[in-house]
């Protein structure tokens, strides 16, 4: 006798799929030391390898299925790159970021549509859906590059801002040149639709992210564990709200991850610990899935105008849209260069490439492939390139951490809480006597834990980096930031 349901192999593939791709991304990129393979190649190739033109062990051709599934994969990527973008990335970048995350993809959208069109036998419709796909930066792509690459604080900054928000443009760019080729648009319709979704995502994120945080304040919940699963549903209420106004579901959810990870620091390690795996698992899942759909023995076809597209793209679109929306804002020629580069293509541009599929467009197959060859291009140059570039430019600085240093672990019943902060290379107090360092009012070290050894500091304790420093601090609402800001030796 044998139960049996017809989940089981599904559940068996995709556990040896995620399995493969998480020890492959990590070998190759133990291996390689000069070089650094981007994750999301390996996923691509390895959904590639078992789907129909592979080994042929799960077939895939629901557009409409990877579609759904791409669009709730990258609603926790974009809730994670807001719970994990700093107000000081928005202080540093925000004005640049918000041009290129608007400015920025129409130029880059309309030079490469008009490439496209003039270099391949293309018609108008077919090059700017082309264009307008793969008009933004990826946001899975490049936060997961900026977790292990040395950028300067200010590039990196600017390149979180502009993925966590450019998204909406392309996808107002590709949703409606398909509804013009449909019914046909007027320009009012299309201002109109802009407004809508800009505003409106914008309002409807700010609202659902501010409610999340004063409910949370005011009625802490009992279990730790809860604050994570919480956020994940104020983000996905905040896509589905606007969504239902026909606003960018993306952008409010991105705000609300801006404006919890900013205003609720105390649950900041829990909810940034459940949120960047979940992140890290729908970014494998949805590059594994569009690896499935595609067909690797159509893209020969598609080749040289894929290539051709790519290096529009590459060497004069997106160019011209980084060095006009830098202009006057005192980014040198080297940032510009990496600001260029780092502008990776991924898993958005795959997932846009599906709306013309399900919309019925001519030409549709086309652009799909064209598409996918163009991110192939993109994340195996650009993400192998960079950190080459920085290096070669004198840019790369030590890595900092994008949570904040201190995290802390509240202690019920009393108004202190115990803060851990690890010291990293790039911290102010490492090789520094306890002593010498005036730590904040209301805080004090009680714990130094060096490797496998707990001390006891003293005022003579040197603090070396890779310690773990344990501190009893008051409870204050500005108290990690206070912290932060002494470990790093900031004002």
């Amino acid at each position: 006798m044998q139960v049996s349901l017809g989940v089981d192999s599904l559940l068996l593939v995709g556990a040896v799929l995620a399995l493969a791709a998480v020890f492959v991304s990590a070998l190759v990129t133990r291996r390689s030391r000069r070089f650094r393979v981007p994750g999301a190649l390996l996923f691509l190739a390895l959904g590639m390898l078992f789907g129909d033109d592979g080994f042929n062990l799960i077939s895939l051709d629901d557009a409409e299925l990877v579609q759904n599934v791409g669009v709730v994969a990258l609603l926790f990527i974009m809730l994670e790159g807001g719970l994990t973008t700093k107000p000081t990335d928005l202080k540093l970048a925000a004005l640049p970021g918000i041009l290129l995350a608007t400015v920025g993809v129409v130029l880059t959208a309309g030079v490469t549509a008009a490439g496209v069109w003039l270099l391949l036998d293309v018609d108008l419709v077919t090059a700017g859906l082309i264009g307008a796909v793969v008009g933004s930066t990826d946001a899975a792509a490049v936060f997961s590059m900026m977790r292990t690459t040395p950028l300067p604080r200010r590039t990196a900054a600017l390149l979180r801002v502009e993925s966590g928000s450019n998204d909406p443009i392309a996808v107002m760019l590709t949703v409606g040149l398909i509804a013009t080729y449909a019914q046909g648009a007027s320009a009012g319709q299309w201002v109109g639709f802009a407004l809508l979704q800009l505003l409106g995502g914008g309002i409807v994120g700010g609202a659902v992210g501010m409610v999340a945080v004063v409910l949370l304040r005011r009625m802490p919940l009992t279990v730790e564990g809860l604050y994570p699963i919480t956020i994940a549903a104020f983000g996905a209420l905040a896509y589905g709200l606007a969504v239902t106004f026909g606003a960018s579901g993306f952008i409010a959810v991105y705000l609300t991850g801006v404006l919890v990870g900013a205003l609720l620091p105390r649950q900041r390690r829990a909810i940034l610990g459940f949120h960047e795996a979940l992140a890290n698992a729908a970014e494998i899942g949805l590059f594994l899935l569009l690896g499935l759909l595609v067909f690797p023995s159509q893209l020969p076809a598609v080749a040289i105008p894929a290539l051709l597209a790519a290096a529009v793209l590459t060497f004069i679109a997106r160019p011209f849209a980084v060095w006009t929306c830098t202009l006057g804002q005192g980014y040198r020629w080297r940032e510009r260069s990496v600001l260029t580069i780092g502008g990776l293509k991924g898993a958005v541009p795959i997932v846009l490439a599906t709306f013309p599929l399900t919309a019925g467009v001519t030409g549709a197959d086309l652009i799909f492939d064209v598409v996918f060859f163009v991110v192939l291009v993109s994340v195996l140059i650009q993400g192998i390139a960079l950190l080459p570039m920085i290096r070669r430019l004198g840019l790369a600085t030590p890595q900092p951490a994008w949570a904040p240093v201190a995290a802390a672990m509240p202690l019920d019943g009393i108004e202190i809480d115990l803060v851990e902060l690890h010291v990293t290379p790039d911290m102010a107090i490492g090789g520094q006597r306890l002593a010498d360092l005036a730590i904040p009012d209301g805080s004090i070290v009680t714990t130094v834990v060096r490797h496998n050894e707990v001390i006891v500091p003293k005022g003579d304790t040197v603090i070396r980096t890779d310690d773990v420093l344990l501190i009893t601090t008051q409870r204050t609402r500005d108290a990690l930031q206070r912290l932060t800001a002494w470990a790093r030796g900031e004002r």
